[in-house]
């Protein structure tokens, strides 16, 4: 079972994380050319995405619960552990700043350009938020690896 979650744990991560990660961090190319469409796409992409961050997740979850491969009789991991709450509030923090900064940005800044507005006004904020979502998930991803107190 172990090697059944961790594979569907990392597919997840692969293909609903690494296009978020991808999406909010190249979101300003929009802004900078002043391409309405593409900030849109952007919008949707990182809201789905976002959302879709929710089954890496729940895999991880499910991989913590199965049986340690090197330690037989122990799970992986328990939520008493420091590394899984680092990870989850991490993880939160990330799904707030796509959800409630980044996506509304996108789509506001969409918006003033399909009016033929200037969004330049927003190239910062949507520059900050995307590198600090990649930041959130780079660091998620070394609690992960060094499980720090444990």
């Amino acid at each position: 079972m172990y090697k059944i979650m961790l594979a569907l744990h990392l597919l997840a991560v692969v293909f609903a994380v690494g296009p978020l990660v991808g999406a909010a961090s190249t979101a300003v190319r929009g802004l900078r050319v002043g391409d309405a469409a593409a900030t849109a796409t952007s919008a949707r992409l990182v809201k789905v995405y976002s959302y879709a961050s929710v089954v890496a997740v729940i895999f991880g979850f499910g991989l913590m619960s199965a049986n340690d491969p090197d330690n037989p009789g122990h799970k992986v991991a328990d939520l008493g552990d420091v590394w899984i709450w680092v990870a989850i509030v991490l993880w939160l923090f990330a799904l707030a700043e796509g959800l409630f900064g980044l996506v509304p940005a996108l789509q506001q800044a969409a918006s003033a350009l399909q009016e033929g507005k200037p969004a330049d006004a927003f190239r910062g904020k949507v520059a900050a938020l995307g590198g600090s979502i990649a930041l959130n998930y780079a660091a998620i991803i070394f609690v992960m690896v060094y499980q720090p107190g444990s």
